[in-house]
């Protein structure tokens, strides 16, 4: 394989010819992935490490343009993740969620605000009531792992840089009688952390 680029996966299928039907596919916009029931073809060597890096046979897929087109035919069956077209469809490996929030925008104040995400491929995601935020907290240490649900069962993790910024907009409120941290985004509070579990 030539460096930063995805090519033939041999005995396999084709990365190249999962993007050539990708593009034809694309047209303006999305392709509609959840329309499509193809056969599985196999897995192909192909992997999304935990900070948004695509690898296609161990080596980075260095083109922009390339992992935003890979990333726009992935599709989450159960815990399975796939790249499909109206074809065929390939399993790949997720480290952890295929997507990585890098950045946000903020308009208003308080419970007036509103926050949209920027994800590693350019997806703009409002962090709303169908995008929800999920935090995960790691059993043993307690440190906090926070996504936004993007599309169809994709979630972005939210980078270490802009959760920071996500804690200094916290405020506390009760929810469902318990009092939580958590911010204000399109009208709906979103919990982070049990106000009794700051340190």
């Amino acid at each position: 394989m030539k460096s930063n680029e995805a090519s033939e996966t041999r005995g396999g299928p084709s990365a190249d010819g999962l993007a050539s039907a990708a593009r034809a596919a694309s047209g303006n916009g999305l392709p509609p992935v959840h329309l499509w029931n193809p056969p599985f073809c196999g897995d192909i060597d192909m992997r999304i490490a935990r900070d948004g890096t695509w690898f296609h046979e161990g080596t980075p897929i260095g083109r922009p343009a390339l992992v935003k087109l890979f990333s726009g035919i992935l599709k989450k069956e159960g815990d399975r993740f796939f790249l499909v077209t109206p074809v065929e469809k390939v399993g790949i490996v997720v480290d952890d969620a295929p997507f990585v929030a890098v950045d946000f925008d903020i308009s208003g104040e308080g419970d007036r605000q509103s926050l949209i995400f920027r994800t590693q491929v350019g997806d703009l995601v409002p962090l709303d009531e169908a995008h929800p935020l999920r935090v995960v907290r790691d059993p043993e240490s307690g440190e906090p792992s926070p996504y936004i649900h993007v599309r169809a069962g994709l979630e972005a993790l939210i980078d270490r840089k802009s959760f920071y910024r996500l804690v200094d907009l916290c405020v506390h409120a009760t929810v469902a009688g318990k009092d939580w941290f958590g911010l204000w985004s399109s009208g709906r509070f979103f919990p982070v952390i049990p106000s009794d579990e700051l340190p």
